[in-house]
């Protein structure tokens, strides 16, 4: 009966050891995976809470390179093709200002020229003009002491002809006011070339190219039509 006792009680006690060993072991087991678990989350975590600022960040650097880039192409595109509404009022401010901006240098001595040209030969008609009428005045009303547009000139004093004197007088003022209307074409016509020049400028005109033409046949509105199209493409 004793030994039936001490076998019992040696079992028990070895039982509990086992036991002891084993949840030893299973604690040993536990704790890593769970601080591994742990670790795994807090990782997640801050993956979570830095990404969207990282992301957001590079997004908008990225962004802020894409409207530079867009900024600098534009302003390229403008320096190259200016716009034409500006062209034009600059060459309206500043006669051969808009060619200057449509690289078109050359013409800034032909719109001197013309304009200039008109302007010297505007100021001869108006001189002549002045000494006729004077001339046409002074002999016309000869009685009369007072002389309102000044003395008759030197070279037209020998003139005898009222009537002559006149028709001269005449041809200079008509003469002169056509001039002074052609100025005003020149320098309209100014500010129109560097406008159109402003427009055309960004089309291809280059002799690589072609045109392709295309006629396709269709219905609309229950009548056939016959559609006529032609393309202008680089070859």
């Amino acid at each position: 009966m004793t030994n039936l006792t001490d076998s019992l009680t040696f079992l028990i006690r070895s039982t509990k050891a086992i036991s002891g060993v084993v949840f030893l072991l299973l604690l040993g087991w536990v704790l890593p995976i769970n601080a591994q678990h742990t670790e795994h989350e807090e990782l997640s975590y801050n993956k979570v809470r830095f990404s969207p600022r990282t992301v957001g960040f590079d997004a908008e650097i990225s962004d802020r390179i894409d409207q530079i880039s867009n900024d600098t192409a534009e302003n390229e595109r403008a320096r190259e093709y200016p716009d034409p509404n500006s062209v034009m009022y600059k060459s309206l401010m500043i006669p051969g200002w808009g060619q200057i901006v449509n690289n078109q240098i050359w013409k800034v001595p032909l719109v001197y020229a013309a304009i200039g040209g008109l302007a010297y030969y505007s100021i001869y008609l108006n001189k002549r003009y002045h000494d006729y009428r004077a001339a046409y005045y002074n002999l016309e009303y000869e009685n009369r002491s007072d002389q309102p547009f000044g003395p008759t000139p030197d070279y037209l004093q020998n003139v005898t002809s009222s009537a002559s004197l006149k028709k001269v007088r005449n041809y200079y003022r008509n003469r002169r006011d056509f001039i002074y209307v052609t100025i005003g074409l020149a320098y309209g016509l100014n500010a129109v070339d560097a406008y159109v020049y402003a427009h055309m400028r960004s089309f291809n005109v280059s002799d690589d190219l072609s045109i392709r033409s295309r006629i396709k046949p269709s219905i609309e509105h229950r009548s056939p039509v016959v559609t006529l199209r032609f393309d202008l493409q680089s070859r």
